[in-house]
């Protein structure tokens, strides 16, 4: 489900959709403050340690505030930064970097906030066989670059959307009368339209887990499982003949503290809402590092 490459699209309409909140082309302050002839360079600086997403954010913001003003990154996304550097380098209409200014760092701190939480979710499973996957939990309007961010952190996505694949929640096994019916109504849904997708099953306990084992489900989420229950659910699909076939995720409130030892349990997967609904943003600035100078005519 993971793709690494940058939503250019979906940054695109985000972008667009921002600066018209923020009202852009009606900066009075800068208008009125800021001479219209001057130029100016700026660089964008990290406050702290993290990791790198977003960059071509930036560029589009300021593509769409001035196509003049010039960007420079001076990292790649999921680069590793420390206290104090260097993002991107700016020259151009004073006016258009300091109108564009918090837009683009609205999108750039946010983004390199949820790679970072996610680079410690996968260091603190290094060494396990378990990869970090993110979930719906995104902000609206911006899932394509939240999960982007995700993976420039080096975790992994789940679905994108509701139509990508089939995940039955415990909602949908309750209307649909428990697992297995759940399951067997998916199969027809699937065998009457000719759609095949991958199918994850979410169950909470260990007996609904053998459930679904033999009902023949291939992905299922341990939901907010204690580590003893999901390692018998682990030793159960050892058991099995087609236990390479089947994929074992562990989910819910899932924390930095306690992400290692879900891993050491021998779960495939661990997805995490934290990564996209609770990232603290990165702390960043833009600076303007030159005196205005006239601009050429």
């Amino acid at each position: 489900m993971t793709t690494t490459e940058f939503p250019s699209a979906a940054a695109r309409a985000a972008a667009a959709a921002a600066l018209a909140e923020d009202a852009s082309g009606k900066d009075i302050t800068t208008v009125w403050s800021v001479p219209e002839e001057l130029v100016a360079t700026a660089e964008i600086r990290t406050r702290q340690s993290g990791i790198a997403a977003g960059l071509p954010v930036v560029a589009e913001v300021f593509a769409q505030v001035d196509p003049e003003v010039k960007v420079e990154p001076a990292v790649a996304d999921g680069a590793r930064l420390a206290d104090g550097q260097v993002l991107v380098h700016l020259s151009g209409s004073a006016r258009s970097l300091i109108t564009g200014e918090r837009t683009a760092l609205n999108f750039l701190q946010r983004m390199c906030g949820i790679a970072t939480l996610t680079d410690r979710y996968v260091q603190a499973v290094a060494g396990t066989r378990a990869r970090i996957l993110d979930t719906r939990k995104t902000a609206p309007g911006l899932r394509a670059l939240d999960k982007y961010a995700v993976t420039a952190g080096g975790g992994h996505n789940h679905r994108l959307d509701l139509a990508a694949m089939v995940l039955l929640k415990e909602n949908h096994i309750a209307a649909a009368g428990g697992v297995t019916a759940a399951i067997e109504a998916v199969r027809r849904g699937m065998a009457r339209t000719g759609q095949t997708v991958e199918s994850d099953v979410e169950v909470q306990t260990v007996t609904q887990a053998a459930e679904a084992l033999d009902a023949g489900a291939r992905w299922i989420m341990l939901d907010n499982m204690p580590v003893a229950d999901i390692e018998q659910v682990v030793k159960f699909r050892a058991d099995r003949a087609d236990a390479s076939r089947i994929l074992l995720e562990a989910s819910g409130t899932i924390r930095l503290d306690t992400v290692l030892a879900i891993a050491g349990t021998g779960v495939d997967l661990i997805s995490v809402g934290a990564l996209t609904h609770s990232a603290p943003a990165l702390d960043l600035t833009m600076l303007l590092t030159t005196g205005p100078v006239p601009c050429p005519r």
